[in-house]
């Protein structure tokens, strides 16, 4: 009887594991096709190189920030690849954080995104998370084990403006995307501060830029953003915050970053991040 048990056992374990290989091929499959759009929608493009005679007409620290980051000539990103490491907040308290790690897949012209995230619950219950814009769609996807849905949105106004808000706050990474000749403009607020614009796929975004003493993106706002709420869209004011900036492939970038709500009752950061490999074409 027990000889007849631990086969039972056996087949339903390899029967499990083997459910949950195909569900995480099957992610891996589409995250690779979203992927796959955002090369091909950029084929032909040609990316130019950076030249400090475009900035003349930015705002001050707009301007200072460039020259501090950019060399003459750097060729302008047309993709990028960011892998990543950090800490998610999957509930709000101190002891809701967990570890991810994720690929970062970025093109400039047209602007588009996929995150491709493992977050880990527990050794053998990882969610994977898929957040991007491709073609002018936001989307946002959650799965345990990359079988059970836990949140699927994608197509509403909310979500590609949230994403591209993502995609603009996050071209610190990636800093020739925020050139006028890359499609950004920008307006003066202060000496510290400018707003910049993007559209794309018939979404605008505009966010408040924050730069330091150094002349470096320090933050970006948002009073806005869309935040799920009991499935409900709520405005609701945002902030990311870059750290620790070093030289990768003649730019200036940071490598540690930390984003969070602004909620009444005080800031809740949601993700902790640092990148540990930055790749550019």
């Amino acid at each position: 009887m027990l000889k007849l048990f631990l086969v039972i056992l056996s087949a339903l374990l390899v029967g499990a594991f083997g459910v949950l290989a195909y569900a995480g091929h099957r992610w891996k499959a589409s995250t690779a096709e979203l992927v796959a759009r955002l090369d091909d929608s950029s084929k032909g493009a040609v990316p130019g190189a950076y030249s400090a005679s475009e900035l003349a007409s930015l705002p001050a620290p707009v301007q200072r920030y460039f020259r501090a980051v950019l060399r003459e000539g750097r060729p302008m990103v047309q993709r990028a690849r960011f892998s990543q490491v950090g800490e998610f907040l999957l509930r709000p308290s101190s002891e809701g954080y967990r570890p991810f790690g994720a690929s970062h897949y970025v093109r400039v012209r047209p602007a588009g995104f996929v995150w491709d995230a493992r977050i880990r619950m527990a050794r053998m219950l990882p969610v994977h998370v898929r957040d991007g814009f491709v073609d002018g769609t936001g989307f946002m996807y959650a799965s345990m084990l990359g079988t059970f849905t836990l949140v699927r949105v994608e197509g509403t106004p909310g979500i590609a403006a949230g994403a591209l808000q993502r995609y603009l706050a996050e071209a610190a990474w990636y800093p020739t995307a925020l050139l006028p000749s890359q499609g950004v403009s920008w307006s003066a607020i202060d000496d510290r501060t400018a707003r910049a614009t993007l559209s794309a796929g018939g979404t605008t975004v505009s966010l408040e830029i924050r730069f330091g003493d150094d002349a470096l993106i320090r933050s970006v706002f948002v009073a806005d953003r869309v935040r799920s709420v009991d499935g409900r869209d709520v405005p609701t004011p945002w902030q990311g915050r870059f750290y620790d900036y070093e030289e990768h492939a003649g730019m200036r970038i940071p490598t540690r970053g930390e984003v969070e709500w602004l909620l009444p009752e005080g800031p809740q950061v949601y993700w902790k991040g640092r990148l540990t490999e930055a790749i550019y074409e």
